[in-house]
């Protein structure tokens, strides 16, 4: 992991020398120029975690490198330094923004404060954005062996910058592992950026990863900071890696190789030094051989692979899973404790969930939901979990599940191919309607039946 980097924009060379040592004494590493004319180069061809510059410089003034620092990196705090006598001009950077300023001559100890809380502020800006850094361990719920397997195997390879690939079905958790891990390592105290690789549409995919400039394409009306700046020093989660293009999948390899990003329409290198967790619900195996993702790139993910088990393999848990989430549930509706009776309890434990744990929460959310007393009966979990019946029924069911399955697979097929379509044509849906042959209200029922409005 990397130190901070600190641009400090200093005329006078004892000052300059002076704040340097003061940063480096602190563990940052200061990079400390004479001029705006210099500071200006470096934020083109670098990155930065904070600037610190003097508002009275020769030629390009702390101003301009202010507005510069910030078409740069719109999240990097910039401290400014003026004499005591020209504070206004200190004012009006805070303005411009600045985070604050600090006057001359600089008192080492307030330095030093403002740059710790500088960072926090950056930190909590990311955070904001939707990202996580720090808080709590997710909760992860079970008792069975399939499970402390599982989270061995995370508490293990935590500490370490290993890469970590998380296979299993929708629905069995990848995600809160994710999180454990990032949780339990070293950069525990920097963001954890999750990407969705099939929920971002195709063409805005490498915007979204690796930034972009302004006007680097038609739309692109400001500075857009991609999630790997965002990750830097942390880690960034790619869930359903698979559904990354083989295009992105190779320039996702350079990246990972050089540590380093470049913004579309850029030119210069930005640090990008995070730790990598993918996932998928794939057999990324089979798409190498098939030709679909790159065989350099899955070795290079698949340095620590974790299987997450499907919840059917550890049934011993649904109860424990069941009363953790009426638990929740209940408190949400400032409802009293909630059971599940004895019938509605084996009907769960004998259903094979295959959305999984995520299946099982929404299932008991909506019976909560419906519950007049405080237990649940096994009417309002049958629907979703067949309650069990003897070998005769069953027997006499084969042919009927046999053509459920048959009508639930042509349906996932189609859900699919009407989401990859939706996606391509970012999300128009007459252009998908047209692309597909078929009219547009079909269409648009479709779409609605699938929840892909």
């Amino acid at each position: 992991m990397t130190e901070k980097r600190i641009l400090v924009v200093e005329d006078r060379a004892g000052t300059r020398k002076m704040l340097e040592g003061t940063l480096a004494d602190e563990g940052y590493r200061a990079v400390a120029v004479p001029t705006g004319e210099e500071a200006l180069r470096r934020l083109e061809e670098e990155t930065f975690d904070l600037v610190l510059t003097d508002l009275a410089l020769p030629g390009i003034d702390g101003l301009q490198v202010l507005a510069a620092s910030k078409e740069s990196d719109p999240l990097a705090p910039v401290i400014v330094m003026t004499a005591y006598g020209t504070i206004e001009n200190a004012v009006r950077a805070m303005k411009e923004g600045a985070y604050d300023f600090v006057v001359k001559p600089v008192d080492p100890e307030r330095l030093l404060l403002l740059v710790r809380r500088a960072a926090e502020r950056r930190m909590l800006e990311v955070r904001n954005r939707g990202f996580s850094s720090t808080e709590a361990h997710p909760v992860i719920v079970g008792k069975s062996a399939a499970i402390r397997n599982v989270l061995g195997l995370a508490d293990k390879v935590a500490p370490s910058d290993a890469a970590v690939l998380l296979s299993g079905e929708s629905g069995t958790g990848k995600e809160l592992f994710a999180r454990r891990i990032h949780l339990s390592s070293a950069r525990a105290g920097h963001a954890l950026v999750a990407v969705n690789c099939a929920a971002i549409p195709r063409e805005l995919v490498e915007a979204e990863l690796f930034g972009a400039e302004k006007g680097a394409y038609t739309g692109a009306d400001r500075l857009r900071v991609g999630k790997f700046e965002l990750a830097d020093g942390g880690t960034i989660f790619f869930d359903e890696i698979g559904e990354l293009s083989l295009p992105l999948q190779s320039k996702l390899l350079r990246v990972l190789e050089g540590k380093t990003v470049e913004r579309i329409g850029g030119s210069r290198a930005i640090r990008a030094d995070v730790r990598l967790i993918t996932a998928t619900n794939r057999i990324l195996e089979e798409d190498v051989r098939a030709g679909r993702f790159r065989e350099d790139l899955f070795y290079r993910l698949n340095v620590f692979p974790v299987r997450i088990p499907p919840l059917r393999e550890r049934r011993e848990d649904i109860a424990l899973l069941a009363g953790h989430f009426l638990a929740r549930f209940a408190a949400e509706l400032r409802r009293d404790r909630i059971a599940l009776s004895a019938d509605a309890l084996r009907a769960l434990e004998e259903y094979d969930w295959p959305g999984n744990v995520r299946e099982l929460r929404n299932v008991l959310e909506r019976a909560v939901i419906l519950v007049e007393g405080d237990t649940i009966p096994a009417d309002l979990v049958v629907p979703r979990a067949r309650a069990s019946r003897t070998d005769e029924e069953r027997s006499a069911l084969v042919a009927t599940d046999l053509h459920a399955a048959v009508r639930e697979t042509v349906r996932r097929v189609e859900a699919d191919l009407i989401g990859r379509v939706l996606r391509d044509c970012g999300g128009n849906k007459s252009e998908a309607a047209r692309r597909m042959n078929i009219s547009y209200r079909s269409f648009w029922s479709k779409a609605r039946e699938y929840n892909l409005e």
